[in-house]
């Protein structure tokens, strides 16, 4: 009876690590070919701040875990000068999200889930301290800083396209910003953030290439052409869609007055006195342009920034963005939009409309900045001749650059926006400022370097 009972333990120990080594061996098929910091977890991953509602009371945070996760939270506090705050912090339970990488061929069959909280009634101009989680899986806390309900001095910082081999290449133009601009208030992506749209791998190198600085700096992402691709490869037949990680994983604010085909890629952030429009530039461009209008047509804000992926005035070889120049361009001229911020051509270009009059270059009197630029190693070669037909349309280029990656740190105080280009090497290569009157929109620009 002894050696019978032995004999039956012996089994069901050797069936369950049997069972185990099969899960194990099962686990660890999915994983095969990922880097660690591509394979998801228990610990929340991919964290990153977005715009959604006042930025001076709310706040958006999205995160990622394994599918294990079914319940999450996230705890939000005002900072303080020891951990003590963490003791008054209030909790969110997060919306979640059941995602399958695998029904895009190229990526591994994974589920994983998508976490998301809008953080509200915060009081403004206030530092806050976060973390997102569950149970003793948590990230640690990470700070941010509301708006203020008023006008007041902010800094933000600006990419062209990232794109092509984005951890290699991207990562040091990300942290150089962060070290030159700590303490932006934002940053906005344009466009072609990754190349192939729902590759995961692209979307883990290009989280992991910003690591914290994702979950400090909130993120204003625009879609651009390679958000965008077939399922069945470039030369497919299917139609071309949305990456299928975008809204996973960047809450944005929906509107509602739009076709459902642009919600979360066409949104608009008031930012102490500061619009800014955020268009789709790979398609429905009729159905935006009224969007423009409203918007541009309904507010009072003391600066208005656009920005899209294609360039409005396309400096690289067989770029034409007419569109844009001959709808679009009006409206900014019409409603006094400042700044326009592109990407697309993988060059550099910063350009603006002068007001016309027999003292141009003596007043300095202008009406819009454009600017084209990239982040990432991808590079085209700039086509002087189309910039210099651009001059039809009103346009007078200011500063050329190529073979270069860029980021922009754009300051806005009292009545200047200073607008400052470096190189990845932290350099200083281009910087101009405007200068506006508030009460009659008059403005100038100063070019502080040519």
């Amino acid at each position: 009876m002894i050696k019978f009972f032995y004999v039956s333990l012996l089994s069901l120990v050797f069936l369950f690590n049997l069972n185990a080594q099969k899960h194990s061996h099962s686990h660890e098929h999915k994983h095969d070919g990922l880097h660690h910091w591509e394979i998801p977890s228990k610990d929340p991953d991919r964290i990153i701040l977005t715009f959604n509602g006042d930025p001076s009371t709310t706040r958006a945070v999205t995160w990622r875990t394994d599918s294990s996760i079914k319940k999450a939270e996230a705890q939000i506090a005002i900072a303080g000068v020891n951990s003590g705050f963490s003791n008054k912090a209030i909790s969110y339970n997060a919306s979640t999200e059941e995602f399958d990488l695998g029904i895009y061929k190229s990526n591994k069959s994974l589920i994983v889930n998508y976490h998301s909280v809008i953080f509200e009634n915060l009081k403004p101009n206030t530092l806050y301290a976060y973390r997102v989680g569950s149970d003793e899986n948590w990230s640690e806390w990470i700070q941010f800083k509301t708006a203020n309900n008023y006008y007041s001095p902010t800094q933000f910082v600006y990419f062209g396209d990232a794109q092509n081999d984005i951890l290699n290449h991207w990562s040091r133009v990300i942290r150089m910003a962060y070290q030159t601009a700590p303490n932006a208030s934002f940053v906005i992506h344009a466009g072609d953030l990754v190349d192939t749209a729902h590759k995961d791998n692209e979307w883990a190198q290009w989280f992991k290439a910003g690591g914290f600085i994702h979950s400090q700096w909130t993120a204003i992402p625009v879609v651009g052409n390679h958000e965008f691709q077939r399922f069945d490869g470039y030369g497919g037949s299917l139609p071309r869609r949305l990456s299928i990680q975008w809204r996973p994983q960047f809450t944005l604010p929906v509107e509602e007055t739009l076709d459902g085909s642009l919600h979360e890629t066409v949104y608009t952030v008031e930012y102490q006195d500061i619009l800014i429009i955020v268009l789709n530039s790979t398609g429905h461009l009729e159905k935006q342009t009224e969007y423009i209008k409203e918007k541009l047509s309904n507010t009072d804000a003391k600066w208005k920034i656009v920005t899209s992926h294609h360039s409005v005035f396309s400096p690289a070889e067989g770029r034409d963005f007419e569109y844009a120049r001959k709808v679009w361009k009006p409206l900014f001229d019409k409603y006094g939009v400042d700044l326009v911020l592109n990407g697309h051509d993988h060059t550099y270009a910063r350009g603006h409309i002068p007001v016309k009059s027999p003292n141009i270059d003596q007043s300095g009197n202008f009406k819009t900045l454009y600017v084209t630029s990239v982040s990432g190693p991808k590079q085209y070669e700039l086509d002087k001749d189309q910039i210099e037909n651009y001059q039809a349309d009103g346009y007078q280029a200011d500063k050329l650059g190529e073979q270069t990656q860029f980021f922009q740190v754009i300051s806005i105080e009292n009545d200047k926006l200073i607008y400052s280009a470096y190189t990845t090497l932290g350099t200083l290569y281009d910087k101009a400022i405007i200068t506006k009157e508030f009460l009659t929109g008059a403005k100038t620009i100063s070019n502080i370097i040519k």
